[in-house]
């Protein structure tokens, strides 16, 4: 009965811890400028079905992706035992459902070797971050906390299935030994192997058993309230960023409404006036994002597949569309712990553009897309780039100067170029 208490006591605090940290995710999303990402329903839903539950992008790579999906398939079906868990620890019960018979030692089978899939993907992917040392796994923008973040999911993933398959290797002896309340029940095909390393002292089967069964609840207690601090929140929030996606192509670049009213009055004055002015044009700090654009910032997984791809990054210059993100995050998770501790967002002097993301980076970029195009859940660091690109320019009227002659040539010449259009074929004539 203590067991009992206490498991359910680990349970709700868990529930609740998350549920706290989760609301505190969601508001800081909300806080971004409205965008309506509810239209086509059914096209939304096969982005989803695609991207997030197929990994259609993952697979450009196929090495990677094939050790990423027996993470993912065996860390999504494993967790399905949970509810057995749950249910054994909250009425001091063992194995409940293993009235199911056959389709029971089926469904353990499964869950086994998906297990070993995880633990054996787990100990690659930590050997390529950590020994191989792949560029993209060992940039700037990862050192100290998203190394140590990566490595701790690694760790503890590793942990947890292998706490999996020896509480099912002392369970297996247990039934094999008669023990009271070990009846027989499942099939083992990895946890087998481990047998011959336990004990044949039924009492210290019994321990080890019930020591890995409590070291993985807790661990998967632990590892549901370190989402929320995680680059793996993406666990959860892949889905809904997939479904909420940017269904236009990639290439256009939505008008500011305001600016649109204005130049259509100027072109026809009998037009109404514009209905109100825009409080700033572009993007100075998070809260000029949309909560589309802050639920990608969350929702990046660090992998660095669009840096990876980033001419710019390629050629040495110091733009990385994954730090665009994760300085994203950065900062409205300080404004986040600005209006926890004074009610409403009080100014620190701080904004996005120049405390986080620097004027050099905002300006390397090509605007090609490679980093939407590969991003495998969908995330846009170009729409935060150009929003600061244009708040620099209409705001501060700031941008280098080849930006600044290119502007002024459009003025005057109605091209980038330098020449009038009367001169523009004179090349012609060479």
């Amino acid at each position: 009965m203590i067991g009992q208490i206490l498991f359910g006591v680990l349970l709700i605090a868990s529930l609740i811890l998350f549920f706290i940290n989760a609301k505190k995710i969601y508001r800081n999303i909300k806080l971004g400028k409205s965008v309506n990402r509810f239209d086509r329903p059914s096209e939304r839903l096969k982005m989803m079905l695609l991207v997030a539950f197929g990994q259609k992008k993952m697979f450009k790579r196929p090495i990677p992706a094939l050790l990423h999906l027996f993470v993912y398939v065996g860390f999504c079906i494993i967790n399905i035992e949970m509810l057995e868990i749950v249910i054994d620890g909250l009425f001091g019960t063992h194995r409940v459902f293993s009235f199911m018979g056959g389709f029971y030692n089926f469904l353990i089978y499964a869950f086994e070797l998906l297990a070993f899939s995880v633990l054996l993907g787990c100990v690659i992917f930590f050997i390529r971050r950590n020994f191989l040392k792949l560029k993209r796994l060992n940039q700037a923008e990862l050192n100290n906390w998203p190394k140590t973040d990566a490595n701790l999911i690694l760790t503890a993933e590793i942990l947890l299935m292998a706490a999996f398959l020896f509480m099912n290797a002392a369970d297996q002896k247990l039934q094999a030994l008669g023990a009271e309340h070990y009846h027989t029940a499942g099939a083992f095909p990895v946890s087998s192997y481990l047998v011959n390393l336990l004990p044949d002292e039924v009492s210290s089967l019994i321990l080890i058993e019930r020591f890995c069964w409590w070291f993985h609840i807790i661990g998967v207690f632990a590892f549901l309230n370190y989402l929320p601090i995680s680059k793996h929140l993406h666990i959860l929030l892949a889905f809904p960023n997939t479904y909420f996606t940017r269904l236009e192509p990639k290439g256009k670049f939505d008008n500011m409404p305001s600016v649109t009213e204005e130049v259509k009055v100027m072109l026809d004055p009998s037009l109404p006036p514009p209905t109100g002015e825009a409080s700033r044009f572009g993007v100075k700090d998070a809260l000029d994002l949309t909560w589309k654009n802050l639920l990608d910032a969350y929702t990046c997984t660090e992998c660095g597949r669009c840096t990876s791809s980033c001419p710019a990054n390629i050629t040495g210059k110091l733009l990385s569309p994954r730090k665009i993100m994760m300085d994203t995050r950065d900062r409205i998770e300080e404004i986040g712990k600005n209006i926890d501790k004074n009610g409403s967002f009080q100014d620190d002097g701080k904004a996005l553009l120049d405390n986080y993301i620097t004027r050099e980076e905002i300006w390397a970029c090509t605007s090609c897309n490679a980093c939407v195009e590969q991003c495998p859940v969908n995330i846009n660091p170009l729409v935060i780039i150009m929003g600061l690109r244009q708040y620099a320019v209409m705001e501060e009227s700031q941008a280098p100067s080849s930006v600044n002659n290119m502007l002024s040539n459009l003025e005057n010449n109605g091209a980038p170029w330098k020449y009038s259009q009367a001169d523009r074929a004179n090349w012609t004539n060479q």
